[in-house]
C-alpha cells in the first residue's frame, strides 16, 4: 500500500469538442506514472471529470492507502468537497462514482493554478489532439 499524489486534468478544443484528460501519479516506489487518454467528443468539465476517474481507479487497482488530488478545476474541486452540489444532470453520475470511489481511501483533493498543473494539462491536449491528425 502506498500514498500517491495525482495531477489531474481534462480538457476539449472547443466546447464541447475532441477532449483528452492528462494524469500524473507520484508515489508508487519512486516512479512517476503518466496517463493521456484519448476521451470522445466531451466539453471541459466532463473531461474534468474524467480525468478525476482515471486518478481514483488507478489508486484503486494499486491498493493505495491515501491519495491526494490537485485540480485546476474549481467545479471539481469544489463539488468534491461538498461546497458546491452537483446539479448538472451531465456531471452528476461522474460525481457520483467519483464520491464513491474516493472513500476507498484516505483522499483530499486540492485546487492548483493552471500554471502549477503544466504537465497533466500537456498531456491532455496532447490525447485530444493527436485524434485530431
Amino acid at each position: 500500500m502506498s500514498d500517491l499524489v495525482a495531477y489531474v486534468d481534462g480538457g476539449s478544443l472547443g466546447n464541447p469538442g475532441p477532449s483528452g484528460i492528462g494524469v500524473v501519479l507520484d508515489g508508487l516506489a519512486g516512479k512517476t506514472i503518466r496517463i493521456a487518454k484519448w476521451i470522445g467528443r466531451q466539453d471541459n468539465n466532463v473531461a474534468e471529470y474524467v480525468a478525476l476517474l482515471e486518478a481514483l481507479q488507478y489508486a484503486v487497482t494499486q491498493k493505495a492507502r491515501k491519495l491526494h488530488v490537485y485540480s485546476d478545476s474549481q467545479v471539481v474541486v469544489r463539488q468534491m468537497k461538498g461546497e458546491y452540489i452537483c446539479r448538472s444532470p451531465r456531471l452528476y453520475s461522474l460525481n457520483w462514482i467519483c464520491r464513491k470511489l474516493a472513500r476507498s481511501f484516505d483522499f483530499s483533493i486540492s485546487h492548483v493554478p493552471r500554471e502549477l498543473n503544466t504537465e497533466a494539462n500537456d498531456l491532455a491536449n496532447c490525447a485530444a489532439r493527436l485524434h485530431l491528425r
